[in-house]
């Protein structure tokens, strides 16, 4: 008989896999989600249909619909009064004294008068016009009466029946009786009608006009029209600028801020206005509100231009059509006219167009260049059109640097006297020289006699942000940096010596960068030229570095040029170029050259000359050997000191070895296994080593070569 033992103390060896228990682990449903109340999902249906697309497309259309009607009853009322009455004239009189303008004013008053006399005289006729028009009506109808029985007589004679007497005037009896039995008929639907046809008549009077708000008008007409220009609108435009001081002038004047307003006047593809401000008021608060000012005029911030004329305590705006600054400008004269010449002396080279629509040219005649801007806005062509411009003077001539090297100014080759493509610091140092090559040219001509004539010299230098950049340092003698801005740079003081004394010489210093800093564009070269041009900028600050503080404190804004869209649009400050009275830049919208184009005009420049070799390196003189010049210098020696060795390099190419140190010479003989050593105490160059170093080279090199 078996037992079973049960065992009274738990386990403390934890069971293994085999032994554990299968543990079930129950998980229970999740609890069943809540329904959404009817009231919210009628909610979110009833919103997502109210904003539909659909629906609010219904609803701009249903209101414009129904506006257009409602306005257009306004239209024409407005007509009608102003036809009847004399409202008209004393309106365009109140504008005429509101502008200054007292001989217009006094022209429309004129008409007033005139307009009161006539209606007056048809008023007078009124009077009268009942009993005139009885006895004209009596009259005629017993002419008619006279004249319908004597066409019957001659009818009854002719026929011979005494009844046709009266056939005519029986016959003009039915026919008026038809006439009224049309009306009858026709009077109901009329009546019926008649109504709808108006209103139809209102709807296309005020769908003409757009005389609805601009949420509810079409996309087409929202986006590319904006409200004409008139002084009711600039003077609420700046009655809602936030000038708190302006605000509360324009509603103390008497005629509603209409005086602070000069005329308005065409100008170009917009309109120009000058406003007086009242007192408490300055320029610059109304110039810091630019984007405001734009959209109160229902226009965007590029198409409105503030700037300061000479008056006091005034600023002129002008305001462009909607969309008229997106249209591109015609071709330049130098592309459709073959014909054309330049005269550096007297002439201007055709630049574009400024904003009035006038043609704008530049005077080049002794003024020094600055062409700057953000990267990929138009900066090279336009500088290159001055230079194709002035290309057609045979007698200019032309150095020039392009340190991006992407082939712009590859049309200049056979033209230019030197042109250097590229940018490496090779390239820069290449430039540099050219540009100090420029300097000893101008040296020279400063030194020629009194009266002496010199043709124009041009160094151009596109990109010269790479050159003042330049990390690369001088060889041999001169260590000095080739970029930099201080008096150490070679490029900068080149630049420096040229803005100083080369236009008395016509020796000129032309040149493109961007994106200026005080490192890549230095303030004594910036403020060196005569001429100052920007297209777009990042900042204001880089505005004042471009043109200086007096053209961006009178209202120059390149920094608020749409980088991209205003592609080839300039901010110029400059005596050679025509400013309007009192203001110190102009916005140029520059034509577009292209490299084909660029390449027709260059070939009319070459054939103007009798042929151009243009350099593209320059000579830097014979290139020295050192280990070949300390051969030469130990001669036949068995060895010579280092001391000798360095002294006898110095008198044969003090260029090259004037400034040459012990380290410098141990490093040459070290890299040729031809070291010097020390014999009696003395460091010395032996020549055997040299000799053997020598041979060495030019054996590996005519091996290598073969």
């Amino acid at each position: 008989m078996s037992e079973n033992v049960v065992h009274l103390h738990k386990p403390t060896d934890p069971p293994t896999a085999d032994t554990a228990p299968t543990v079930l682990t129950v998980v229970p449903d999740a609890p069943p989600a809540r329904p959404v109340p009817l009231w919210v999902r009628s909610g979110r249906a009833v919103k997502l249909a109210a904003t539909h697309e659909t629906t609010r497309a219904t609803v701009r259309a249903a209101a414009r619909h129904g506006l257009y009607t409602f306005n257009g009853g306004r239209i024409v009322a407005r007509r009608t009064w102003d036809g009847r009455t004399g409202s008209r004239y004393e309106r365009m009189i109140r504008a005429a004294e509101a502008a200054g303008n007292l001989e217009a004013a006094e022209e429309w008053e004129e008409r007033l008068q005139r307009f009161r006399a006539a209606r007056h005289h048809r008023r007078m006729d009124l009077l009268h016009s009942p009993v005139d028009a009885a006895k004209g009506v009596a009259v005629g109808a017993g002419m008619s009466v006279g004249a319908l029985v004597a066409l019957g007589v001659v009818m009854a004679i002719s026929t011979g029946h005494v009844g046709d007497v009266i056939t005519p005037l029986s016959a003009t009896v039915d026919f008026i009786a038809l006439l009224i039995r049309i009306v009858q008929v026709v009077w109901g639907p009329a009546l019926s009608i008649g109504p709808f046809l108006a209103l139809l008549a209102l709807w296309s009077v005020g769908r003409k006009q757009h005389a609805a708000p601009n949420w509810a008008l079409p996309a087409n007409v929202r986006s590319t029209e904006g409200e004409p220009i008139t002084p009711s609108i600039v003077v609420k435009a700046l009655r809602d600028l936030g000038v708190p001081a302006l605000a509360r002038a324009i509603k103390e004047m008497g005629d509603a801020g209409a005086s602070m307003l000069g005329p308005i006047t065409i100008a170009g593809c917009g309109v120009e206005v000058d406003v007086t401000l009242p007192s408490g008021v300055a320029t610059n608060e109304v110039q810091a509100k630019r984007r405001k000012l734009a959209e109160n005029l229902t226009r965007h911030e590029h198409e409105v231009f503030i700037t300061i004329p000479q008056a006091a305590r005034t600023v002129r705006l002008w305001v462009a059509d909607s969309g008229a600054l997106d249209e591109p400008i015609g071709p330049s004269p130098l592309v459709t006219d073959d014909t054309m010449t330049a005269d550096y002396t007297k002439g201007k080279a055709p630049w574009g167009q400024d904003l009035r629509g006038d043609a704008a040219a530049l005077s080049l005649y002794q003024r020094h260049l600055l062409i700057t801007g953000l990267s990929n806005q138009g900066k090279t062509v336009a500088l290159r059109s001055l230079a194709l411009w002035l290309s057609l003077d045979k007698s200019v001539q032309f150095l020039m640097g392009d340190l991006k090297g992407a082939g712009d100014w590859a049309m200049f080759d056979g033209l230019a006297t030197t042109l250097i493509q590229g940018p490496t610091d090779e390239h820069v140092i290449q430039v540099t020289e050219m540009v100090e090559g420029a300097v000893d040219e101008m040296n020279r001509r400063l030194q020629a006699p009194p009266g002496t004539v010199f043709p124009p010299l041009i160094v151009l230098v596109d990109e010269a942000q790479v050159a003042f950049m330049c990390p690369a340092k001088g060889t041999g003698k001169d260590k000095r940096p080739y970029g930099g801005a201080k008096a150490d740079s070679r490029y900068f003081m080149a630049v420096r010596k040229i803005h100083n004394q080369g236009r008395a010489v016509n020796v000129l210093m032309w040149q493109g960068t961007q994106d200026p800093t005080n490192e890549n564009l230095p303030k004594l070269v910036r403020e060196g030229a005569h001429t100052r041009a920007s297209l777009a900028l990042g900042t204001e600050s880089q505005a004042r570095m471009a043109l200086g503080d007096k053209a961006v404190d009178g209202g120059a804004a390149p920094n608020l040029l749409r980088p991209g869209l205003d592609r080839g649009t300039l901010v110029v400050a400059s005596d050679g170029i025509s400013i309007p009275a009192g203001q110190s830049s102009i916005t140029v919208r520059t034509h577009y050259i292209d490299d084909d184009a660029a390449e027709a005009i260059t070939d009319r420049a070459k054939a103007l000359r009798d042929g151009v070799t243009t350099l593209h390196a320059i000579d830097r003189g014979p290139e020295h050997d050192p280990l070949a010049d300390i051969a030469a210098v130990v001669g036949d020696a068995p060895r010579v000191r280092t001391k000798d060795v360095l002294a006898r390099l110095s008198a044969r190419n003090s260029e090259a070895y004037g400034d040459w140190s012990f380290l410098d010479l141990k490093r040459v003989l070290d890299d040729a296994d031809a070291g010097p050593y020390k014999s009696d105490g003395v460091m010395c160059v032996a020549r055997d080593r040299v000799a053997r170093a020598l041979a060495n080279r030019d054996s590996n090199g005519s091996a290598s070569a073969e």
